[in-house]
């Protein structure tokens, strides 16, 4: 089946991200990452949310099926057997040291001098908003991160293990 055509201006991509957290999104800038049916899958974020509170997760996991699938592997233990497996394995290591790195840079060129309620502080956070190196608080910020930054050894290690990666239907459109 082929998947119909999505519309890709920003308002009906908000409104689509909507439908999928069932909520508005905030600090939302712009869907990144589409699954194959053409929906929202990864979004990217706003260092700050409108009132200026710090907003560390700069791409979003939205695709509800992807949601689901690494919230079963967060609950099997998935955080800190890859905590774990970060800490082990030195490619790894450099990968989740190097990620947190270009997160800083793209954080702070997204928020262009603008330094929010925190004083420019979440600037600094890692992947998903990690303060301490090394470390991994939610594997959907890993995944996401992945999926829009190709390269990033670890979240795509993490992401092999979500079985299929994509459905059959899309979860969003219903297709």
């Amino acid at each position: 089946m082929m998947p119909r055509a999505v519309p890709t201006d920003p308002e009906a991509d908000r409104a689509l991200v909507a439908r999928q957290l069932g909520r508005e999104p905030r600090a939302f800038r712009r869907v990144v990452v589409r699954c194959p049916f053409g929906a929202p899958a990864v979004t990217e974020q706003s260092p700050y949310a409108p009132g200026g509170e710090p907003f560390p997760t700069t791409y979003y996991l939205t695709c509800r099926h992807l949601v689901a699938a690494v919230s079963r592997l967060e609950a099997a233990g998935g955080v800190e057997r890859w905590s774990d497996a970060a800490r082990a394995e030195p490619e790894l290591a450099a990968s989740l040291a190097a990620a947190d790195d270009e997160q800083r840079r793209i954080r702070r060129e997204l928020a262009g001098g603008e330094e929010g309620a925190d004083g420019g502080a979440s600037l600094d956070y890692g992947v998903g908003g990690s303060r301490r190196s090394g470390s991994l608080k939610c594997l959907h910020a890993h995944t996401a991160y992945a999926l829009a930054r190709p390269g990033y050894e670890l979240g795509e290690r993490i992401l092999a293990e979500l079985e299929p990666l994509w459905p059959d239907r899309c979860c969003t459109l219903g297709e």
